[in-house]
């Protein structure tokens, strides 16, 4: 009598064991390595849904087992036009995002300097009076996760028109690992025409309407809580300074959780679920079951 209760017990316990594992699994956060995703204008690649491939300069296009699909997608403007950026940012990290168009990707700048901080990725300059192929630097400047989509309204040059030529939007993170490859950056990057206005006026009113809850910013973020950024520098703490951009509060962003001392770029990790799941439950459950035929 006494094996078949053990044996009854055995039984018990291993369906209950996977169900716990199952579920603990479940609850896991999920490791990524991806930061942005490229909404408008249309990205020149194809994005998975954190914004994959991107950790290579100047546009993803050499990230290591991701090759890069193009797209074949094709943005036109007009010179002198206000155009919307705008993007998501499914993992958090501090920092800001900079815009560069060339004719083509080997002729778009290198990513700049980076003066090393608590972490590896402690601030870099931001152009306040950029010049081409630098279109536009500083923006979305921000400290906290953002609450969802972002746009903010960028003009181009009044004296550049080209056909298919190239237009980058890199991300600065601060208080991060170096990515390999990568550094401190992530990219992506559009393939657009400008083409002449007519009439000699500038075009404004960019695709995709006016800019959302980010905006454009040339200040730091600085080390101070008080925000009071000079323009010329980001790095991590605090808030955006005089003319960045608002930042939002938690929001469905997931936080960083990397090792400064990792090389092979963050661990960084996708926020668990708000409330339990049904494997979650199982899980409990299963676990309870355990513990009471332990005490028989």
């Amino acid at each position: 009598m006494r094996t078949s209760r053990t044996r009854i017990k055995a039984l018990w316990r291993a369906p209950a064991a996977a169900l716990a594992a199952a579920a603990i699994s479940a609850l896991a956060p999920t490791v990524a390595h991806a930061h942005f995703s490229l909404l408008e204008p249309a990205c020149a690649t194809e994005q998975d849904r954190l914004g994959n491939p991107q950790k290579s300069a100047p546009c993803g296009q050499a990230d290591p087992g991701m090759p890069a699909e193009p797209t074949g997608a094709v943005t036109t403007y007009v010179q002198g036009q206000t155009i919307t950026l705008r993007i998501t940012e499914p993992i958090f990290h501090p920092g800001h995002y900079r815009v560069s168009i060339a004719p083509d990707p080997e002729s778009l700048p290198p990513d700049p300097e980076v003066t090393p901080g608590s972490t590896p990725c402690g601030s870099t300059v931001i152009e306040t009076d950029p010049k081409l192929p630098l279109v536009a630097d500083g923006l979305l400047v921000h400290t906290a996760a953002f609450t969802g989509e972002q746009s903010v309204e960028i003009k181009l040059p009044d004296d550049l028109t080209c056909d298919n030529c190239t237009l980058q939007v890199s991300e600065f993170m601060s208080n991060h690992a170096i990515n390999d490859p990568g550094g401190c950056f992530y990219h992506h990057c559009a393939t657009v025409t400008i083409v002449p206005r007519e009439g000699g006026g500038t075009g404004s009113g960019g695709a995709g309407g006016g800019s959302g809850d980010g905006g454009a910013a040339s200040s730091s973020v600085g080390s101070s809580s008080s925000g009071s950024g000079d323009g010329s520098t980001a790095s991590a703490g605090g808030s955006a300074g005089d003319g960045g951009a608002p930042t939002g509060d938690g929001g469905s962003a997931g936080t960083d959780a990397s090792d400064p001392s990792d090389s092979s770029g963050c661990g960084c990790r996708v926020g668990a679920a708000e409330s339990p799941t049904m494997a979650g439950i199982a899980g409990l459950l299963a676990l309870g079951i355990l513990r009471w035929r332990r005490r028989r």
